[in-house]
């Protein structure tokens, strides 16, 4: 066999190790290579739907990614319902901008509070966070779902009456769900000066639909011996969702019976002053 033959597939056998080399080594590199790709910049919820009643805040968490090549500011605004207030809050501080540094994420609390007058209904907040080379977009939704709200007052709306000392006053109250939504397990206390008692007729509401009312009895117990003047009792009906109070004042007075033991003993007290007078003054 003649030896440039030889020689020819010697390095026709030398270049395809070289190549299998190079191809078990390099390709490792460059694909390593290619998938860096620098990840965009990004404007991300945690939760994009929430309900709550138009008097509860919606509080959403985000995280604004700054993917650039360099730190930027971002400013915050939201687009809301006419009469919604919006709020963003970093690191625990209200915020309306913020700097990232290249790469970096940063954690925003955005808090939404309806209009007191809103429907219940869907409700979209486009908020924006943009600076000199970005602008980031997110769409949220607030669902709100009505109101809890209740009313505690009296049939004629009057907030006084008087009670004897030593006996009972039965009063009415008016328990009223002014909300859109149904209250249930309403319960009543009562803050009474010291040894009053109050029972209450029922002292339960298990489920009050929006629009009722419900009567309940309040009956103030008045301990002997109180001194007659004006007292304050505070009474107040509560559930999970909503509570609402109103203040009595009531007027103490003695009875008949203690008016006429009073002056009876005034009378003696006198008579008694008088006989001594007359016994020892002539001494």
């Amino acid at each position: 066999m003649p030896v440039n033959f030889l020689y020819l597939q010697q390095s026709k056998l030398q270049r395809l190790v070289f190549s299998l080399l190079a191809v078990f080594f390099l390709t490792p590199a460059y694909a390593q290579k290619g998938n860096s790709h620098p990840v965009k910049s990004s404007f991300t919820a945690r939760l994009m739907n929430l309900e709550e009643t138009s008097k509860q805040p919606f509080r959403y968490t985000t995280s604004l990614h700054n993917g650039s090549g360099q730190a930027r500011t971002y400013e915050l605004e939201a687009l809301a319902p006419e009469g919604w207030n919006t709020t963003f809050q970093a690191e625990g501080s209200e915020v309306t901008s913020l700097r990232i540094d290249s790469g970096k994420t940063e954690n925003i609390s955005v808090e939404v509070n309806a209009s007191p007058v809103v429907k219940p209904g869907k409700y979209n907040i486009l908020v924006t966070a943009f600076s000199a080379g970005d602008t980031l977009s997110l769409e949220l939704e607030a669902v709100v779902k009505g109101t809890y709200d209740v009313e505690l007052t009296t049939p004629t709306g009057l907030l006084s009456d008087d009670v004897t000392e030593g006996s009972g006053k039965v009063l009415q109250l008016i328990i009223k769900n002014t909300g859109t939504l149904p209250l249930e397990g309403l319960t009543l206390s009562d803050e009474s000066p010291a040894k009053w008692t109050v029972t209450f007729d029922p002292a339960k509401v298990d489920r009050l639909d929006p629009g009722k009312t419900q009567q309940v009895n309040a009956t103030l117990n008045v301990p002997d011996k109180t001194i007659a003047g004006d007292y304050i009792t505070k009474f107040t009906v509560r559930n999970n969702s909503a509570n609402a109070n109103t203040t009595f004042r009531m007027t103490v007075t003695t009875s008949l019976l203690s008016g006429w033991i009073g002056i009876l003993i005034i009378v003696l007290a006198l008579g008694l002053v008088y006989y001594l007078i007359r016994k020892y003054g002539r001494r």
